[in-house]
């Protein structure tokens, strides 16, 4: 498996700055919703979210990415109040207990807004700010990082016979499309991640191609975000329930890092960090203790 030169990328946030590249970061996943495909209402509740969220980052998360709004297929937009009533308590308690960067996965610019408020860092908008004309105003005038996703469609409707005649060529010329349309508008180019979206509008053949070509997105020259945690194509080939795809999603995070991935979008963080620890050693040719 040949490994990809990976560029370091300096990412500005409100009080540091985040460096991607030295080593693969680990975005861990805190979904507040009761439909989200892995965990969908095991963390609805305040108690559980927060606990599960101090939990991440004692395990060793680099990143929380927190989303009150279910992306899976098939599923329909949360309402701007309830996102709100989801993710705002617990973005504010998480800072005032760790200065951890903290995410917020949304597709609404009043979401994106007042979760920075609170103490978010990033926005991480699956919708590439295609379903809210404010988020790119939000992004520019914040000036936060900012990772835009391709999608084929919507999320409703996305893995109804998804077809594309080059998939990685389709979408680096989406993905070139959005970063165009946000600097146009005031995001700076150097404050944008790049996703490839496995999984949003992708059959698994698709997936896989991704994952085995992830190199080709370097000529974006952006930090590249991988996230294939527990998705259906690795329930698909293995035959396993969401809940048993770690062994499944180290794989394909070790082939994104050998890939030149920047960071890994994750469920659980102790089982990947071992997965990371291990695949950095061989990618480096070295241990260091």
């Amino acid at each position: 498996m040949a490994v990809r030169n990976r560029k370091l990328y300096d990412i500005k946030l409100r009080d540091r700055v985040l460096e991607l590249g030295r080593r693969t970061l680990l975005m861990a996943i805190l979904n507040i919703t009761p439909d989200s495909f892995s965990d969908g209402g095991r963390f609805e509740d305040y108690d559980r979210a927060l606990s599960h969220a101090m939990g991440l980052i004692s395990a060793g998360a680099d990143i929380l990415d927190i989303g009150g709004e279910s992306t899976r297929p098939g599923s329909a937009p949360a309402p701007v109040e309830v996102e709100l009533e989801r993710v705002i308590p617990i973005i504010r308690e998480v800072r005032k207990n760790s200065d951890i960067p903290i995410s917020i996965d949304t597709t609404k610019a009043e979401v994106a807004l007042k979760a920075l408020e609170a103490g978010a860092d990033i926005i991480n908008d699956v919708s590439s700010l295609r379903f809210d004309p404010g988020m790119v105003g939000v992004a520019a005038k914040t000036g936060a990082p900012l990772i835009l996703m391709h999608m084929l469609g919507v999320p409703k409707t996305m893995q109804e016979s998804p077809f594309y005649e080059s998939v990685l060529s389709e979408i680096i010329a989406f993905l070139e499309e959005r970063m165009k349309y946000a600097v146009e508008n005031g995001v700076k180019r150097s404050q944008i991640i790049v996703d490839p979206g496995i999984g949003f509008g992708k059959t698994i053949t698709h997936n896989l191609r991704i994952i085995r070509d992830l190199g080709c997105l370097s000529c974006m020259d952006r930090p590249v975000l991988l996230a294939a945690s527990r998705k259906r194509f690795i329930g698909a080939i293995l035959g396993r329930t969401e809940t048993e795809r770690e062994l499944g999603t180290a794989v394909v995070n070790v082939f994104g890092i050998a890939g030149g991935a920047h960071i890994l979008r994750v469920h659980d963080v102790a089982y990947q960090r071992e997965a990371v620890q291990l695949a950095e050693s061989i990618r480096d040719g070295c241990f260091t203790a």
